[in-house]
């Protein structure tokens, strides 16, 4: 256990960020918790108040306001940052790409001044397995070639380079990035969730509204894939393992020094049709699909090689497709207009 280190967690009303906050509190840390609200409710930060049965500090600040960044940083003793802030559409990214370059560059290296002003030493980074682009083949490892093909990427992968450098000026810096495959799933009391604004972005959202009669019908990118049934497949895995690697990581950071990268998945694919079926199983709602035209640059299929986080961090998943289902299921029910 912990002895009461405070840990800053930015994005913390993000669908991440919450469920970090719950971990967090549970293994005996004290949390500060920074979020701009931009793409996130307060509600969900008196959520997690309800599920930890303790409020915790909370800044609805902006990383781009360096200022009131190295303000907060100042004014508690924190001992590591989870950085979860910034923006992660990538259609979005394509539209906004100074929006993304401010956000998720800027807002990264605001943060990190601040760090280095008060002495804070230690990030665990919330980056994204889309830093790998088109890769030539799966499963993913952290050797594979960085190459991303889209601004959301682009991003990510210069604030890897910006925590990278830093940890090479200065040993007594600690970072780690976490890159994401396809996270999922709710806690499991359906009291936190993923809740995007308007169109999901992502699978499970998109069927759970379509489960639950938002949407009419969901609409599958291809069928036509070399992969066992013709479409896509992803490595999915629930938040709650992802999040479990971010309290790895920290202790991890606690032992070692310099600057590591993990990628974070179950080291196995699921089509989208496996998905819907594993939906259906766990839930016995059937789910309406169409097939639509593929999307461009979407590959066959896309699973990461886990192996050195089981390794270094002594982690690995631990919840299967149907938990996915079921929890996502649960948090859709009970909220189905979100927060709100």
């Amino acid at each position: 256990m912990p002895s009461n280190d405070s840990v800053l967690v930015t994005g913390a009303a993000g669908y991440i960020g919450t469920h970090a906050c719950v971990q967090l509190i549970e293994a005996g840390y004290q949390v500060v918790a920074l979020d701009n609200l931009s793409n996130s409710s307060i509600k969900a930060m008196h959520r997690v108040y309800e599920l930890c049965g303790v409020s915790f500090p909370f800044y609805q600040i902006d990383l781009r306001d360096a200022g009131k960044v190295k303000a907060c940083l100042h004014e508690h003793d924190i001992s590591a940052v989870l950085h979860f802030a910034g923006l992660k559409s990538v259609a979005e990214s394509v539209e906004q790409p100074l929006a993304y370059y401010q956000n998720n560059v800027v807002g990264s290296i605001n943060l990190l001044m601040a760090m280095k002003a008060v002495g804070v030493r230690k990030i665990v980074f919330s980056s994204t397995a889309t830093v790998y682009g088109l890769p030539d083949k799966s499963p993913v490892n952290e050797q594979a070639a960085i190459r991303p093909v889209n601004p959301y990427g682009v991003t990510k992968n210069v604030v890897e380079g910006v925590l990278r450098d830093l940890c090479a000026s200065d040993a007594s810096w600690r970072a780690s990035s976490l890159r994401y495959f396809n996270p999922i799933g709710a806690h499991p009391t359906g009291l936190i969730g993923e809740s995007p604004r308007g169109r999901p972005n992502n699978l499970m959202p998109y069927i759970t509204q379509v489960a639950s009669g938002q949407r009419e019908a969901l609409a599958i990118y291809g069928d036509d894939y070399n992969t066992p049934d013709g479409t896509g497949v992803r490595d999915y895995i629930h938040v709650q393992d992802l999040v479990g690697a971010h309290l790895k990581g920290l202790l991890f950071l606690g032992s070692t020094t310099g600057y590591s990268v993990f990628n974070l998945g179950t080291g196995s694919g699921q089509s989208v049709l496996d998905v819907v079926k594993a939906f259906e199983d766990a839930t016995g709602i059937s789910i309406a699909y169409k097939i639509v035209e593929r999307r461009p640059g979407d590959v066959d299929e896309y699973y990461a090689d886990p192996s050195l986080a089981k390794a270094d961090l002594q982690w690995q998943a631990s919840l299967g497709l149907e938990e996915m289902c079921r929890d996502s299921w649960a948090w859709q029910k009970a909220n189905p207009k979100s927060f709100e």
